[in-house]
């Protein structure tokens, strides 16, 4: 990439010049963490349309139950991490920086786009490459949807309210 589009992005999660580079001897140890949370995905049913319409029609409490429990953990994960002062792979500290809600328009517009993508495709982002594994190809469509809307976004971000 060149700095002109690297400066695009800082900020907003791509690496940049002052990012750590990613370290290959890393890779099978995070292939193999996606393999058991797909492994996980399927075994608790996340994956399956019926699960996520019974919980758009308040039929079961099953998917509320196991996204409420990853909500209590990422809470609890980041209390930890603060507390006992963790640092990254890369040796620095982990922080996270607090966020004012202002009016809270970006949240609404992005929690908006986010349910008409899970509404239109029958799945969130997290289990797509799981359904992928799981044979339902059609899902391809949705993850190179997904990476163009990021990539769009990459680019309409400098002139976007935030």
């Amino acid at each position: 990439m060149t700095q002109a589009t690297l400066s695009q992005f800082q900020g907003c999660g791509a690496e940049n010049a002052d990012s750590p580079e990613v370290r290959p001897a890393f890779l099978p140890i995070y292939l193999l963490l996606g393999i058991a949370f797909g492994v996980v995905l399927t075994r608790s049913e996340v994956l399956s349309w019926f699960r996520i319409q019974e919980m758009f029609r308040f039929q079961s409490f099953r998917m509320y139950g196991i996204i409420g429990s990853a909500v209590v953990t990422a809470a609890v994960s980041l209390v930890l991490i603060k507390r006992a002062g963790l640092k990254s792979f890369s040796g620095e500290q982990i922080s996270i920086p607090a966020r004012p809600l202002g009016r809270g328009i970006q949240f609404a517009a992005g929690g908006t786009i986010f349910g008409v993508g899970w509404a239109l495709t029958g799945a969130c982002p997290g289990p797509l490459f799981a359904l992928i594994g799981n044979g339902v190809s059609v899902m391809i469509v949705a993850v190179v949807s997904a990476l163009a809307g990021t990539w769009v976004y990459g680019l309409l971000r400098p002139r976007l309210p935030h």
